[in-house]
């Protein structure tokens, strides 16, 4: 048996991709209640009035803070996914009875923030919030189901964003760590699984970022990590058997050519995006290659003797993970290379993989590889918390999904993770991403399916939203009841 017997096999969700309910029970709106959808090649757009009362927006990436004199708006006219979502805020005990019937032995998802303290602190918690996710976690348990939730997962409330001008501002490191002791004194009956935040690398500064969000982005972080280990702090002197694991956005990358430059590009690339946050969080300070980063942007760092001492103290317990494809890094002219698109950040196109519709670069060895340079870099418990694969579906005339492409997207990737452990990576659990179709992060789409649960909902709001079994959900159920074993 290549899986240890209590392998956690499972999915993984998030709160303000899945829920919907985007203004009931007591939730105020988070960022991505103001954007529209975008495509395969357009960015999801937010919408805001500027400072001449005048209909504004961007990418929405590109929105961490609104100029001063701006207002976030909704209108009328425009369309936002996720308001409704897959409404699990609604239907969540019809779902997670439908994964219980896959087998799951575990569950990710996030808890919204901004159901909890919907104003932050100031306002109090939400109790009617704290009990919706009280009654999620124990839908789990009663299936037998051992949840692993995330805390922040790009929704904290906007209203914080207002009062405190968002993470550049120390203040929202104090209002997460009091929203994570709420959490975790509420369900520590519940939830023994946690992960403080979600892909926090994301907001790195690479490649062409203008130096002044850079040295934003670069104290956006580091409030971040400190909160991070805060928190983890708070959950061992509350329970010291709670686990709190990182998690991290994977970055699996290949140098172009031979050229040494190339590959030392390709290292400086997983330094910067992938290492510098989950060396940070793993070992406890900074990588001593923080200071190059911070001197190519420019960057003085406010790092207080507190901030070191929490760091040090509030190290993750395990190492979380997505992983989706890899891609290339080069030296050379891009513009005479073709250029592919990716997780978060585009790449040079490898001839030797196919991808996606979006520009995903299919690699299962690449997760292999991955596995095993995170098992020999940190050798901490692995957790893969995101796997998977988005495309256009809809339901055949026999109302099924024939998903033959994510069957053989996860059958290739398990194939890979199975040989990886074999060979001693520590890895406890797999859970694939969007395991019920849901809005995508990165283009805001519902036409984007991800799951092994169809949902009935396309990106202009067309759908009733019924649930219906893929071709994948059999293939997964078995895969579960094998513990990956069986994979044909």
């Amino acid at each position: 048996m290549s899986f240890p017997k209590g392998f956690l096999w499972g999915g993984s969700i998030s709160a303000a991709q899945i829920e919907g309910g985007w203004n009931e029970g007591g939730k105020s709106p988070v960022l991505v209640d103001y954007c529209t959808a975008g495509s395969a090649k357009e960015r999801r757009q937010i919408w805001y009035l500027d400072q001449e009362g005048k209909k504004v927006h961007k990418d929405w990436e590109a929105v961490d803070e609104l100029p001063e004199g701006c207002k976030f708006q909704l209108f009328d006219d425009l369309h936002y996914t996720n308001h409704v979502a897959s409404d699990f805020y609604h239907r969540y005990k019809e779902d997670i009875a439908l994964l219980a019937e896959m087998g799951y032995t575990t569950f990710n998802t996030s808890i919204s923030w901004a159901r909890i303290y919907p104003h932050g602190i100031k306002g109090g918690v939400n109790q009617e919030g704290v009990e919706f996710y009280r009654s999620v976690f124990e839908e789990c348990r009663k299936y037998g189901m051992d949840p692993v939730i995330t805390l922040y997962k790009y929704d904290e409330p906007v209203s914080l964003l207002e009062q405190h001008g968002g993470w550049r501002n120390r203040a929202m490191i104090d209002e997460f760590v009091e929203f994570a002791r709420v959490c975790f004194t509420e369900y520590k009956d519940l939830v023994n699984k946690w992960m403080t935040f979600n892909e926090i690398n994301i907001i790195m500064p690479l490649n062409d970022t203008p130096k002044d969000k850079a040295k934003r982005d670069l104290a956006y972080l580091h409030n971040q990590l400190v909160a991070a280990a805060r928190a983890t702090i708070v959950a061992h002197e509350i329970d010291k058997d709670l686990k709190v694991g990182a998690m991290i956005c994977g970055n699996m990358n290949y140098p172009l050519t031979p050229d040494p430059k190339d590959a030392f590009a390709q290292y400086k690339r997983f330094q910067d995006f992938f290492g510098y946050s989950a060396d940070t969080q793993i070992r406890g300070e900074y990588p001593p290659y923080a200071k190059r980063i911070w001197e190519e942007w420019n960057f003085t760092p406010e790092i207080t003797e507190q901030d070191k001492k929490d760091l040090k103290e509030g190290k993750a317990d395990f190492l979380g993970f997505s992983y989706y494809a890899s891609g290339v890094i080069t030296t050379h002219n891009e513009e005479q290379l073709d250029i592919t698109g990716g997780n978060i950040l585009g790449s040079v196109k490898n001839p030797y993989l196919e991808a996606n519709a979006w520009g995903w670069q299919i690699d299962p060895l690449g997760f292999k590889h991955f596995l095993h340079i995170l098992n020999d870099r940190y050798q901490v418990p692995l957790f893969d918390v995101e796997n998977g694969i988005g495309l256009i579906e809809t339901e055949g005339e026999d109302g099924i999904c024939h998903d033959s492409a994510r069957i053989d997207y996860h059958r290739r990737h398990i194939q890979c993770m199975k040989e990886a452990v074999e060979e001693g990576v520590n890895l406890f659990g797999y859970t694939t991403w969007g395991c019920i179709d849901l809005v995508s992060a990165g283009t805001g789409q519902m036409d984007k399916k991800y799951g092994f649960i169809y949902v009935d909902m396309d990106d202009q709001g067309n759908g009733d939203l019924h649930r219906s079994r893929k071709d994948s959900f059999y293939w997964y159920k078995k895969v579960i009841a094998s513990n990956g074993e069986d994979l044909d």
